[in-house]
């Protein structure tokens, strides 16, 4: 436990990525394979995740992303994880339904964070992205203009030192038997 607890505060949003070294397909498919196995309810697994490693292309979609001042470092990301929400099963759906919850976004949210917790564990930094020209992003990649490109997430080994986490005291978060 110890281990992960350090793996997650090691876990930073990294804006700036060493161009020259590409990531190894081994340690990708590692990743990817965290995503896979990602809970979700009713085991739908809502999800679709393309994956940019073509560099001409991978800067293609970082410029995508960029906008307002925002994601100006993402065209410098060697690998790009576009989600793209699927459907959901009929279980999911009714529960969803009857509960007034929408399973999908909680579902990508976990699966997200596999991914990026995966990327640290193999030495690499991640950004999660949600500011992003998507009509761009789903015309460079060929993502069908009915699905919902949710967020993008950049990969690449970072060229900065880990900052040091600045988070809300426990007891603005965490309460115990009552709110």
């Amino acid at each position: 436990m110890e281990d992960f607890l350090k793996l997650v505060a090691a876990r930073q949003s990294d804006r700036a990525y060493d161009m020259s070294r590409p990531v190894e397909p081994e340690k990708l498919e590692r990743i990817l394979e965290a995503a896979r196995l990602a809970p979700s309810a009713c085991n739908a697994q809502p999800w679709k995740f393309v994956v940019i490693n073509d560099p001409e292309l991978s800067v293609k979609v970082g410029k995508a992303t960029a906008g307002l001042g925002m994601n100006k470092f993402a065209k410098d990301a060697p690998v790009h994880i576009l989600v793209v929400e699927e459907s959901m099963n009929v279980t999911s759906f009714l529960g969803a339904k009857i509960k007034d919850k929408y399973f999908p976004l909680i579902d990508i949210g976990i699966a997200t964070a596999h991914i990026t917790l995966a990327a640290e564990s193999e030495g690499l930094g991640s950004c999660i992205l949600g500011w992003f020209d998507e009509k761009e992003i789903k015309k460079l990649t060929g993502i069908p203009s009915s699905k919902r490109l949710l967020l993008v997430i950049t990969i690449g080994y970072s060229v900065k030192e880990k900052r040091k986490k600045s988070r809300k005291p426990k007891e603005k978060v965490v309460s115990y038997n009552k709110y």
